[in-house]
Parts: C-alpha cells; sequence; structure tokens
C-alpha cells in the first residue's frame, strides 16, 4: 500500500497542513522531496500502516491526487494524546489531530 501522510509547514507564508497520498507515490521519500521541492519544510512523515488516526479518516480511492486533510495559519503543535490508557505524541493542526508514528 503506497498511503503515505506529511506534515509540513511553509515558513514564507507562515501555514501549516496535513497532507495524504494514496497512490500518486511509489515510495514515501518521493512524496517527501515533491514537497520540499515546492518549499516546504517537513515535520512529520508516515506510512499509514505506522500511524493512528485521531479524526481524520483515510481517503479511500487511489488516485494521482493529493488531498489536503488540514491547514492553519502558524507551526503545527504537538501535544500530547491519550487512547486506551497510553499516551501518544501527536500532531495537531486546526481541529485535527494524528499520531505520526504509534
Amino acid at each position: 500500500m503506497n498511503y503515505y501522510r506529511i506534515t509540513a509547514y511553509d515558513k514564507k507564508h507562515n501555514y501549516s497542513c496535513i497532507i495524504d497520498s494514496n497512490g500518486m507515490f511509489e515510495k514515501l521519500w518521493q512524496f517527501s522531496s515533491y514537497l520540499l521541492q515546492k518549499g516546504f519544510e517537513i515535520i512529520e512523515v508516515s506510512k499509514q500502516e505506522n500511524m493512528l488516526d485521531i479524526d481524520i479518516k483515510p481517503i479511500k480511492e487511489s488516485s494521482n491526487k493529493l488531498f489536503l486533510r488540514a491547514y492553519t495559519t502558524g507551526k503545527p503543535e504537538h501535544v500530547e494524546q491519550p487512547i486506551n490508557g497510553q499516551t501518544y505524541n501527536a500532531i495537531k493542526i486546526g481541529n485535527k489531530i494524528y499520531i505520526p508514528n504509534k
């Protein structure tokens, strides 16, 4: 499966975003490289099998498009997220939260 998620920050325009790719890139590094070429700073990278979705549901269809899942002004927040008695380090952008590395 080639489902990837990246949290990125655009310093020039001072905004952060969570972007998903489901089939556009064969390898995670290709997705990262693409965003770096667009001027983004990469904050977190994840494969679907390594992340926990809190309130962002995965895109079901495979596509050659990118999907903007969350957007906010400024840098993303790093927050603690408790799940079933365990606390994880999570990323929060706006009102969307996910755990990049479970």
